[in-house]
């Protein structure tokens, strides 16, 4: 700058390691622009008063033309004059004015499908904003992005409210109990090849069971693709090895002679109603691998899916008096919701396409 003494309305920073020029403004203040006033009622020029308030001499004639009003003497006769409370006035006015504008009145389409997807399809507010965005039926449609969806929920301008979004509310920290050893039943997760960790291949599983009554009640076996996130639900007689056996052996009839192609792992925890799981495998050439004891965020997918099977089938509801039609309903539901992780696909579409594929290389 010509003159280094001057302090202008904004700093320039370069940054010795990038070519990026930071600008730092600064807004006048209600006693710099008092001294505005003052200066100019002893006729000091509006250079004089940028030099003595360290700033550009640009700013203190927008400031001067904001804050001057035409006033009337006593005589009927005007004159125009700069006033200090009268540029503050404006200066908060144009501060009221600024930020992003709701555009509520431009999505009202959109409003209303994630209100039906998220009250009655029990919809995330994720997968409503990422399925519209790979929707090509929405492409000349206006959406907003998941935080303003969010923001507009919060401030009441959708029928959905908080307590409808059971993971916002949900989340609560749980007490530390001290644990005892269990021991691992066979194989461990330490030993899984690394295409099943990072779910490169289609047909690796995790699977888990889910009670209702904590006694006298029937069970779920639920079991998770990992790749395609695609989920099996079945009714459980009892929680023991004998269900669990009895189920996997109606998924073998199922898929006959791709049930190896399609199952060619499953990951397990320690409870004993897997402890036969391994046997019953084995002569299908499926590897089975047990987590470590009380570490139920290494079958992440499966636990995951179990928390959306609660949204449905709280802990302490009877699991006997759910219907197979009410059972297929809620696993239809997860099956056919939108996945961000799969680019807003669902497990249904990806799980189909894969057994096409397996289908096509069997013929």
């Amino acid at each position: 700058m010509s003159n280094p003494n001057i302090q202008e309305v904004f700093t320039i920073v370069h940054n010795t390691n990038s070519n990026t020029t930071v600008r730092h403004f600064k807004h006048l203040k209600l006693y710099e622009r008092g001294e505005i006033y003052a200066l100019l009622k002893e006729g000091k020029s509006i250079r004089y008063i940028a030099k003595k308030l360290g700033r550009s001499p640009s700013t203190i004639s927008r400031e001067i033309k904001r804050g001057t009003t035409v006033q009337l003497n006593s005589d009927l006769s005007s004159y125009s004059s700069y006033f200090p409370e009268t540029g503050q006035a404006v200066y908060e006015n144009h501060c009221s004015n600024c930020g992003a504008k709701i555009k509520i009145a431009t999505v009202e389409a959109f409003i209303k499908y994630a209100e039906t997807k998220i009250l009655k399809d029990k919809w995330s507010v994720d997968a409503v904003v990422g399925y519209c965005k790979n929707d090509p039926a929405w492409k000349d449609e206006y959406i907003v992005s998941t935080k303003t969806l969010y923001n507009y929920i919060d401030k009441g301008f959708l029928s959905v409210r908080n307590i409808d979004l059971p993971l916002k509310l949900r989340l609560k920290p749980k007490n530390k109990r001290i644990k005892q050893n269990k021991r691992i039943l066979g194989k461990s997760i330490d030993l899984r090849p690394e295409e099943v960790n990072t779910r490169e291949e289609f047909g690796h599983w995790e699977i888990d069971t889910v009670i209702g009554k904590k006694s006298g009640d029937n069970a779920l076996l639920t079991l998770t693709e990992r790749k395609s996130r695609y989920e099996i639900m079945i009714t459980l007689n009892a929680k023991d090895s004998k269900s669990v056996d009895d189920s996997i052996k109606k998924l073998m009839e199922m898929y006959r002679d791709t049930f190896k192609h399609v199952f060619k792992s499953i990951t397990a925890d320690n409870g004993v109603e897997f402890s036969n799981l391994e046997t019953l495998l084995k002569e299908y050439g499926i590897e089975v691998y047990y987590t470590h004891p009380y570490s139920s965020f290494e079958r992440g997918t499966n636990e995951r899916h179990n928390g959306l099977i609660r949204r449905f089938i709280p802990k302490g509801k009877s699991i006997k008096d759910l219907s197979f039609d009410t059972i297929q309903r809620i696993q239809n539901w997860m099956n056919r919701l939108p996945r961000k992780l799969l680019n807003y696909k669902t497990p249904e579409k990806y799980f189909y396409e894969e057994l096409s594929k397996i289908a096509s290389s069997h013929i």
